[in-house]
């Protein structure tokens, strides 16, 4: 068996980025008001929103032509419902979605996450509740990416997802990382050890989640 067992000691730090280029977005939302309230806030917070629509077919379209980092839209839209044009973009892997809603109802929640959104906010929401969803979803959509230009198979890509999930949960337990840290650790060592994802994420769980 691979040892990958991570030892105790400090997070990995993440690579020094510089001056690196703004993060660009889209935002689509048919009301005005929470439109621009969205837009000032990820200007806030350094992004470049590179389009806005106000109906899902629309965003589609931007999406499409611009592909920006990250798509924060309203599921409640004219032409287009935001779940149906999440759908549509997850399908063409162009970019994360963030969904805003006013309901928290589950039946809502799945079908967001059955189309390929990558999180999602309840109006009314602040700056605290919208930027951490956002950064939640870029990393989520690198992670799935980085899985997925791995794994060929659809099937095997569902199980590699479900261990490498696993194996994050036990390293943010133990060794204190936060998400995109532990899966940062394991890509690492993937490419380190010359293993597979998935190969580590299994040998984690048996040596690390065997060990609890």
């Amino acid at each position: 068996m691979v040892d990958v067992k991570p030892s105790a000691g400090p997070a990995p730090e993440a690579p020094a980025t510089g001056t690196r280029p703004k993060r660009r977005a889209v935002v689509a939302e048919d009301e005005a008001l929470i439109r621009m309230d969205v837009v000032e806030t990820l200007r806030e917070a350094g992004f470049d929103v590179v389009g806005e629509a106000g109906d899902g077919e629309q965003a589609v379209a931007l999406v499409t032509e611009l592909k920006p980092d990250v798509v924060v839209m309203d599921v409640k839209m004219p032409n287009l419902d935001g779940i149906s044009a999440a759908e549509r973009i997850g399908k063409a892997h162009l970019a994360p979605v963030v969904l805003l809603t006013a309901f928290s109802q589950t039946e809502l929640v799945e079908r967001a996450r059955d189309a390929g959104a990558m999180a999602y906010v309840i109006k009314p929401f602040s700056p605290a509740d919208l930027l951490p969803a956002v950064e939640i979803a870029i990393s989520r959509y690198a992670q799935i990416t980085a899985l997925e230009s791995e794994v060929a198979d659809l099937a095997e890509r569902f199980e590699t997802r479900k261990r490498v999930d696993r194996a994050k949960g036990l390293l943010m337990t133990k060794m204190g990382l936060t998400e995109p840290e532990a899966f940062r650790w394991i890509q690492k060592t993937s490419m380190d050890r010359r293993l597979t994802m998935r190969e580590v994420a299994d040998a984690v769980i048996d040596q690390v989640g065997g060990a609890a």
